[in-house]
């Protein structure tokens, strides 16, 4: 067989925190353990009856059966828009200002491409979602990552980025409710990030997945602004839109997907909203490698976007209680972890034994207990010390996997 020679943006993607995991449940299993598994932020709970009539009517419809081009999306970005003018009191204009994609992932790992040049920075959150890192090395840029530290409420610190590298940087990429931390992050935070990036001529990228999965204590404390009127700006959502500091839509791009709010994650829809140069660069890139998604998944995407909201506030309300339910497990057997107010995870730092080792913590507990997490370090060498649970199954089998840990620590 020849030596065959792959291109060096490869060699970076090589190893993945979930692919990683991946192999050590397939160890175990084959051990014949019972494995809990909460590495994966995949929810657990299914799509609305509605969503599910709407995408099985379009099957039967043979004019859905062809390929989708930008115009024929027509619909899902008009309801789109308006989700979010709803919650968020700002105007977009969906012909412009709004993109569909298949999945958010798929757009945080393509707009590299349209914004970087070799050699060109992006300013990262570190510990940060994996795929926010692929897309650059795809893009062949390199990577800051801003380290996210519990004194500073695992916000970023601008004042940090070297000067150098800020000279040689194209973008930046928040996201908050934050994975893998469930920080969030308040109005004037956002401010600051725009007006850095307005003034160092920065693409602002928000990747906006837990918008809707926000606890209803957090309201109080999401509008920290100097705002007075912040809390009239943000009508229906507890967490601010980046285009909240960023009306203009001057630097940003936001992005969102079905996958959390509406329990769509294997149907692979979310969106982009934000300035119209942005989303044309975006545009660009994707008709380069794709027609869109089925229309039948965007007729289902529109049901979910303006029919009833009730199963949105039921997965919330599931998933506050789960994290109570593992939050107290954990604090009876000594564990002290603080209380999230958003996501689906829990951000725990590790025991002192443990502190530097978070991956040889996460293999041998799915080895020896059959618990799967996520290892802080797979998320940035920031995320190292700590050990992230998805909250995907109900309380009695969290409290299983608490007792299971237990066990394991002793």
């Amino acid at each position: 067989m020849t030596n065959m020679q792959f291109a060096k943006r490869l060699q970076p993607l090589q190893s993945n925190v979930f692919a990683d995991m991946d192999r050590a449940k397939a160890v175990a299993l084959a051990a014949g353990r019972q494995v809990i598994d909460l590495s994966l932020g995949s929810s657990d709970l299914p799509a609305e009856a509605h969503v599910i009539e709407a995408i099985a009517q379009s099957l039967h419809d043979r004019s859905t059966h062809g390929y989708l081009l930008f115009n024929a999306t027509q619909g899902f970005r008009e309801a789109a828009a308006n989700w979010y003018e709803q919650k968020f009191g700002i105007k977009v204009d969906p012909q412009t200002e709004v993109l569909p994609l298949i999945g958010s992932q798929e757009g945080t790992a393509h707009l590299p491409l349209a914004i970087l040049n070799p050699g060109d920075f992006a300013l990262l959150l570190d510990p940060g979602y994996p795929s926010h890192a692929g897309g650059v090395y795809l893009a062949s840029g390199q990577i800051y990552p801003m380290p996210l530290q519990a004194e500073n409420a695992f916000l970023p610190v601008f004042a940090d980025i070297p000067a150098p590298v800020l000279a040689q940087s194209r973008m930046m990429v928040l996201s908050y409710p934050h994975n893998p931390t469930a920080a969030i992050a308040p109005l004037s935070f956002f401010q600051e990030a725009v007006a850095f990036c307005q003034q160092h001529n920065l693409v602002l990228v928000h990747d906006f997945p837990y918008v809707d999965l926000v606890f209803e204590e957090t309201g109080k404390w999401a509008d920290s602004s100097s705002n007075p009127k912040s809390k009239i700006q943000n009508p229906k959502s507890l967490v601010p839109s980046i285009l909240q500091a960023d009306r203009q839509k001057s630097v940003s791009i936001e992005f969102f997907t079905l996958s959390k709010s509406y329990n769509m994650g294997g149907f692979r829809i979310g969106y982009a909203i934000g300035n119209a140069q942005l989303i044309n660069a975006l545009r660009q890139v994707k008709a380069a490698v794709d027609f869109n998604q089925y229309r039948g998944i965007l007729n289902g995407a529109i049901a979910a976007l303006t029919g009833p909201q009730s199963g949105v506030k039921t997965a919330v309300a599931t998933f506050q209680g789960r994290r109570d339910a593992f939050i107290s497990a954990l604090h009876r057997i000594g564990w002290n972890v603080p209380t999230p107010q958003a996501t689906m995870y829990i951000w725990a730092k590790l025991p002192s034994a443990w502190s530097q080792n978070s991956i040889e913590f996460c293999t041998q507990l799915v080895k020896q207990t059959g618990v799967a997490a996520s290892p802080g370090a797979g998320f940035g060498k920031s995320g190292e010390g700590y050990v992230r649970f998805a909250l995907v199954h109900e309380p009695p089998l969290l409290e299983t996997a608490v007792e299971r840990i237990a066990q394991f620590l002793q």
